[in-house]
């Protein structure tokens, strides 16, 4: 199966596999046992297509799904009537009655959102569901201890809605040896066991291959569900979903003391080939890999060479002197994952991830194990 999206005489060419999506949340399911998984599919599915993502993970088993906003929210609720949608940067004064219309759950992450929607649901009589974020450790969002602590001691306010979801996220769940790791775990079983009974969600991607203590009811297989591996420096048990290719606009030879790009920012050293590729900057590959990148051609290596620019990239293509206009070289592919180029870029797979621009040609494939 190929289904294609954008300019078909598009320069550089996105393939992402629904298999290996399928798949990767199969495993991270497998890791979470009897547990739920629900998938996060916030940023435009990780910038790889919201609606292809939500089909994929709903075929593979998926009925619970994540965003970040409520405008995301209403996208997903659009393409599907049927999973159960979260959004987690809060209840904003004025978003009630839009959960209500798209049923669509909000997390409450203060104390005023969970009055604000207890006094909705009173006021219309409807016991609708929420999540309540509290905050173990991240101090970025949810209840404070303080404020999780005055909850449990007057509960009254969750009595007025369905308190369909207790949450919190790790800090450092990417690094299992991290102390906060347990420390949160601990904090927020110790906050669930006080608050009225829910079903309680801690871990995300990398939390989940910490172990069955941090998986309580739910997980939320996140970016680890796109590739990027859920503990750096372990081997991924990630299959890959993005193939990145660019197309080679133009080769020529050169020699010292001649120089490429911007800033005159390369000198080359010697007789060299050189390639220049159709992909830059406007298009999310990092500026930063310029001198530090390498993109592939087959399986022969092709450094980046001098600056990154808004359009066009230059490759040292020495090793593979016989490339010509017209062939594909490998951006992000199987001898340069997503995890290595970030890390080449001084970046991670999430940023990497969605910041895939809208000029490529998107072929969405589904393969088989």
């Amino acid at each position: 199966m190929v289904d294609e999206t954008g300019p078909s005489c598009a320069s550089s060419v996105l393939t992402i596999d629904l298999g290996a999506l399928k798949r990767n949340y199969r495993l991270i399911s497998s890791h979470a046992g009897t547990s739920e998984c629900a998938a996060v599919v916030k940023a435009d599915g990780y910038g790889l297509g919201i609606g292809p993502m939500l089909n994929a993970l709903r075929d593979a088993g998926c009925a619970t799904f994540f965003v970040a906003t409520l405008d995301e929210a209403i996208a997903l609720r659009t393409l599907q009537q049927g999973p159960v949608i979260y959004y987690l940067n809060g209840l904003m004064p004025g978003e009630a009655d839009i959960c209500r219309t798209h049923s669509i759950r909000p997390t409450l992450n203060d104390p005023g959102q969970i009055e604000r929607w207890a006094e909705y649901c009173a006021t219309g009589r409807e016991a609708l569901p929420a999540a309540v974020h509290i905050d173990t450790g991240m101090s970025r969002l949810g209840l404070t201890p303080h404020e999780t602590a005055a909850l449990a001691a007057a509960p009254d306010q969750l009595q007025k809605f369905d308190f369909a979801l207790l949450l919190s996220h790790l800090a450092c769940g990417d690094t299992p040896d991290h102390p906060m790791n347990a420390q949160q775990r601990d904090s927020f079983a110790g906050a669930a066991e006080a608050l009225p009974p829910t079903t309680r969600s801690l871990a995300a991607s990398s939390g989940v291959f910490l172990g069955p203590a941090w998986h309580f009811d739910m997980v939320r297989a996140g970016v680890s569900l796109y590739g990027v591996s859920p503990q750096p420096g372990r081997p991924n048990p990630m299959e890959q979903v993005i193939h990145l290719q660019g197309k080679i606009v133009q080769t020529r030879d050169v020699d010292t003391p001649q120089t490429v790009g911007y800033g005159a920012a390369h000198r080359f050293e010697g007789p060299t080939k050189v390639a220049t590729v159709a992909a830059g900057y406007a298009d999310g590959y990092p500026r930063s890999l310029g001198d530090q990148g390498v993109a592939y051609i087959g399986n022969r290596a092709a450094p980046v060479i001098g600056r990154v620019s808004m359009d066009l990239i230059t490759l040292d293509i020495s090793s593979a002197p016989d490339a010509k206009p017209g062939e594909m070289v490998d951006l992000i592919g199987p001898h340069n994952d997503l995890d290595s180029v970030a890390e080449s870029a001084g970046t991670i797979g999430y940023e990497l991830l969605t910041r895939l621009g809208h000029r490529y040609r998107r072929c969405y494939i589904e393969t088989n194990a």
